[in-house]
């Protein structure tokens, strides 16, 4: 058998355990700000029905999706045109019927109906899991990374957006982040711009093209807009509201005279108003949450289930993409035979994230997840005691090791090293007669003798 050269797959990572801890440090830390809101967790499988993913994401989206081929002999049948066409599209539905999932929001909204008749509604979940997207890898973007979502479905009031920003706030601020902005906008405001340039059959190609400024400029914007079907005239009105400027009230008090003529558009207004009012209750800090929240109306995050608020956080300390982002849905479940519950949720992006800590040196210093204690094997007699004692310390919930051979010291010491333990006992038969047993400090050098109770209560 000829001899595979091991390579991982582009987009994707191994992680080590010093990696583990640090990955562990940001999800715990989500967890507990998720559950001080009352959220609560579940799973959904790593793949769904193809037909679950389609049609949710936009063209763009679906073609991001990663499909799974059917088993055995997928082509045996495929229609011979189709095959003879070489049309994969048209090819998809007939060799692939599961595909691994995009993000985590439309598994939620099709656990949310099949589970109708055993949740409480207002239902409020949040789930960390792994997704998967056909992307070109780059920096800060990965073909598989964790997404960590927090959602509520069954509630239209605007409250739920306010803690999502005061969500994002404490969580950024426990990871020690300085410099963020959580940018947030209404598609309402987008569908009424639509509406004032006459264009509204163009919502999802204007919502698109918009979202790309970051990326493209506004030469950019305004030649994918052209491609579409826009006019220049349309580009002209176009501008001055995609360069708003100003602070978020004096950007909401222009949107209510540019959008006076459009009903859904000024409804988008009034709901971004009303967040800010509850932010303004809720925060602690508001002169903080002032500055870190933006009024952005180029923000239109190209996903078409959109329909309320949308929000998007970026770090100022960092160059990087978007680290989270969500909004609202009125009516996603419907899709799969549930008609008008609707949700609201955001995303963090645990990937971008730990990039952005690593970069910063904010991971804390500690090592409290790995073993803090590695017992000296010395020989076979005194594993008797040893062991006893390893027993003895696992029970107090001391993470502990004996090393499993009577090997050189150097070598016992080297593993410790190496690992990052920060106490070696040397146990010897003078330190067992005498009950008083020696702790190294690793990091110091410095050696002490211990009881075992005082071991045992250092070690805690």
């Amino acid at each position: 058998m000829a001899v595979v050269k091991p390579s991982l797959a582009k987009g994707t990572r191994d992680f080590s355990p010093s990696e583990m801890i640090k990955r562990n440090y940001i999800f715990d830390t989500l967890k507990a700000v998720f559950k001080k809101y009352g959220y609560n967790e579940i799973q959904t499988p790593s793949f769904e029905n193809l037909t679950t993913l389609t049609g949710k994401y936009g063209d763009e989206g679906d073609k991001l999706i990663f499909k799974i081929l059917n088993s055995g002999d997928y082509l045996a049948k495929a229609p011979d045109n189709l095959l003879h066409d070489k049309n994969s599209n048209k090819l998809i539905p007939h060799i692939s019927e599961k595909a691994l999932r995009y993000d985590l929001t439309v598994p939620f909204a099709r656990y949310v109906v099949m589970h109708q008749n055993d949740i409480s509604l207002p239902f409020k979940r949040f789930q960390v899991q792994p997704v998967w997207r056909a992307d070109r890898p780059q920096r800060g973007r990965y073909r598989e990374f964790y997404q960590c979502d927090v959602d509520v479905v069954g509630s239209e009031s605007l409250l739920n957006e306010a803690e999502f920003v005061l969500i994002y706030q404490e969580a950024f601020e426990h990871f020690g982040l300085k410099d963020f902005n959580i940018k947030i906008n209404n598609r309402k405001i987008l569908s009424g711009i639509a509406e004032i340039i006459g264009k509204p059959e163009l919502i999802v190609d204007m919502t698109v093209a918009i979202d790309k400024l970051d990326k493209i400029g506004l030469d950019g914007v305004n030649k994918e807009l052209l491609e579409k079907g826009f006019t220049e005239a349309d580009l002209n009105l176009l501008k001055p509201i995609i360069l708003l400027e100003g602070s978020n009230e004096e950007k909401l008090s222009s949107l209510k005279s540019v959008l006076a003529a459009s009903s859904i558009g000024l409804t988008g207004v009034a709901e971004i108003e009303e967040v800010f009012e509850y932010i303004a209750k809720l925060g602690t800090n508001t002169e903080l949450l002032t500055r870190i929240v933006d009024l952005d109306i180029t923000l239109a995050r190209g996903l078409n289930y959109y329909t309320g608020c949308i929000f998007e956080v970026k770090t100022n300390e960092v160059t990087m993409g978007s680290i989270g982002g969500g909004g609202r849905y009125d009516d996603l479940t419907g899709m799969f035979g549930l008609k008008g519950l609707t949700g609201v949720g955001v995303s963090f992006g645990a990937d971008r994230i730990y990039d952005v800590l690593e970069e910063l040196n904010l991971f804390p210093t500690g090592k409290a997840d790995s073993t803090k204690l590695l017992i000296i094997n010395f020989d076979k007699q005194l594993e008797t005691y040893t062991l006893s004692l390893l027993n003895k310390l696992r029970k107090e919930n001391i993470a502990v090791e004996l090393y499993p051979a009577p090997v050189k010291l150097k070598k016992q010491m080297g593993y410790a090293d190496g690992k990052g333990i920060p106490y070696v006992l040397l146990v010897g038969e003078e330190e067992v007669s005498s009950g008083e047993l020696s702790l190294k400090d690793m990091e110091s050098g410095e050696q002490v003798k211990v009881t075992e109770n005082e071991l045992i209560q250092k070690l805690r």
